[in-house]
């Protein structure tokens, strides 16, 4: 499954699927609940690529305004300056691709217990970075919520 993935995205220029798998990280909350990766297009010369976004009018020039970060952000997945410019293309929020231009964050998990944190919070109590710990307890509490949530089921 993993390579018709692969392939259904490499057509549309994303070498590098997490782009798309995991857009609110690469972008941030802000940026993903707002616009969307549409397509990669290299140069001819195959220098730099173009990142063609997906928002709606009124959020254009908030995307616009913000260019230069996202294409930092983005080249950071990929891990060297792939990403020279950023498009924003706009669509309107009803009409023949409705419910396409729609950009809702994903649900939300369901909320951990008490147990759940302590458990969590425990694995990444020797970290020493407090950003990375915080992380890794969250990560932990997803984890353990999900197992908790199978078991259930």
């Amino acid at each position: 499954m993993q390579a018709d993935i692969r392939k259904a995205t490499e057509k549309r220029g994303f070498a590098e699927t997490r782009l798309l798998t995991h857009w609110a990280e690469v972008a941030g909350p802000d940026i993903a609940a707002i616009a969307r990766p549409v397509e990669v297009s290299f140069a001819r010369d195959g220098i730099g690529a173009t990142l063609v976004l997906l928002t709606t009018g009124p959020q254009a020039p908030m995307l616009e305004m913000q260019k230069d970060a996202i294409r930092a952000r983005v080249n950071s997945c990929y891990g060297y300056n792939a990403i020279s410019r950023v498009r924003i293309t706009q669509t309107a929020p009803t009409g023949f691709a409705e419910g396409q231009a729609v950009f809702t964050a994903a649900p939300k998990s369901e909320p951990t217990t008490p147990e759940i944190d302590d458990r969590a919070r425990k694995v990444a109590e020797e970290v020493n970075s407090p950003d990375l710990r915080l992380a890794l307890a969250r990560l932990a509490a997803n984890v353990h919520n999900k197992h908790k949530t199978r078991e259930h089921k």
